[in-house]
């Protein structure tokens, strides 16, 4: 039962010098106010860099061209080369485990080469597959995506970034339907988008214009060539699997040597999340030891204090053992006093660093900078707000221990005798 005696006796205890407490209590505080900002600091981090791919198929691989490493075939070392309609053709029937798949091909990108009456810019010119937008999901504002019409029939249609279309319209402005040129030739826009990833394949998208992929290779005149391509494998199949079937079939297909390493350059999101997340592991166990050997010291504190308040109160302690308290009643009263000084101490620290990380986030949302750095939302979520405070809440206990077992050593005649 609830003893509110004993909670009085306990507050006194503790106010009765209140400068000792109050020095006791800001290790305490500090190691949990720094465990929290650095845990939250972690996750800003966190948070920020991964919202770079957030909107890229998990799933996902791709693939450059690169000068050869190794002679072969009468070929020599150092030979440029390109991947072709063909190859794309092979992957999609050799190749298991494929969802999606989009070649990417690049237009000049000269000065000013998008121009809509008197306004101009200077923008990148991509050529991709529908299923690209599988691959890197965007948000549309105006019109449609490119769909397989467009590519098979080779429409002179096109889709423009964000950014494009602030400059070319006029704000509010419908541009669906309308026509642009683009390096000379006119393509009418079919849309407007954004990607949802801030990081970019091949540009930004706000900053580019997208055109169906059999358009763009007619119009640059490089024949069938191409040297990018994007994959997003099925769900539950391994994207490292993928990359190396689709090397090995690329290899074979233009006569490169099977142990080249350089020839074929490949890099895969999910091996990014992977070494992502295997750092920031690395750095929430760096955290955790910082803070919880800033806590230590804290705890360690108390423990001390409290040897010294057992000590001041060695006549008391004896008194009560002569009038009949349990061991129990000494051993609880004096791990009590620890865990209240303790809990008190830590859950400030606790709700301050949880309140700075709130601040923090609202500066950075009101900045604008959140959707332009690799720091945002900096938290600390429930489970670790939890496991915190119980491990703030063991360690007060802890610190009680030592001051409870040499309350108990203490004789009651030898207690009442001391002065």
């Amino acid at each position: 039962m609830f003893d509110i005696d004993r909670w009085q006796e306990i507050w006194i205890t503790i106010t009765r010098n209140k400068t000792r407490s109050l020095l006791t209590c800001f290790g305490v505080f500090w190691g949990i106010l720094m465990l929290v900002l650095l845990l939250g600091s972690g996750k800003g981090m966190q948070n920020g860099i991964f919202k770079n791919v957030n909107g890229f198929a998990t799933n996902s691989c791709f693939f450059y061209t690169d000068r050869t490493a190794e002679p072969y075939k009468g070929y020599r070392k150092g030979r440029n080369w390109s991947m072709r309609n063909r190859d794309l053709e092979a992957i999609k029937q050799k190749v298991q485990g494929i969802k999606y798949i989009s070649p990417m091909h690049w237009g000049p990108q000269g000065n000013n080469n998008v121009v809509k009456g008197q306004k101009a810019g200077s923008y990148n010119v991509r050529g991709v597959y529908p299923d690209y937008f599988n691959i890197e999901t965007q948000h549309i504002y105006y019109g449609r995506l490119l769909n397989e019409i467009d590519l098979q029939e080779k429409r002179k249609v096109c889709l423009i970034g964000t950014r494009v279309y602030e400059v070319l319209f006029k704000p509010g402005e419908d541009p669906t339907g309308q026509y642009i040129r683009v390096n000379g030739i006119y393509y009418q826009v079919v849309g407007v988008i954004k990607a949802k990833p801030r990081a970019s394949i091949g540009g930004r998208t706000e900053e580019s214009v997208m055109l169906p992929f059999s358009t763009l290779q007619q119009v640059t005149n490089n024949g069938d060539k191409f040297w990018f391509l994007c994959i997003t494998g099925e769900d539950g199949y391994s994207c490292d699997k993928i990359m190396d079937d689709v090397k090995t079939l690329l290899k074979a297909q233009n006569e490169i040597s099977p142990t080249d390493p350089q020839a074929v350059g490949s890099f895969s999101i999910a091996k990014q999340a992977e070494t992502f997340n295997m750092l920031f592991l690395g750095i929430d166990i760096l955290v955790w030891l910082v803070g919880m050997g800033t806590l230590l010291a804290g705890i360690i504190g108390v423990s001390n204090i409290m040897m010294v308040t057992v000590k001041e109160r060695t006549k008391e302690i004896g008194v009560r053992r002569a009038l009949g308290a349990k061991p129990a009643n000494i051993i609880t009263q004096v791990m009590s006093e620890s865990l209240v000084l303790t809990a008190l101490a830590g859950l400030i620290g606790l709700a301050l660093g949880v309140f700075l990380l709130d601040v923090v986030n609202r500066v950075l949302e009101s900045g604008g900078s959140n959707s332009d750095t690799f720091f945002t939302n900096p938290e600390i979520n429930i489970n670790t707000a939890i496991a915190a405070t119980i491990i703030l809440l063991f360690s007060g206990l802890l610190a009680g221990l030592i001051p409870a077992w040499r309350a108990m050593q203490i004789k009651a005649i030898d207690a009442i005798r001391e002065e």
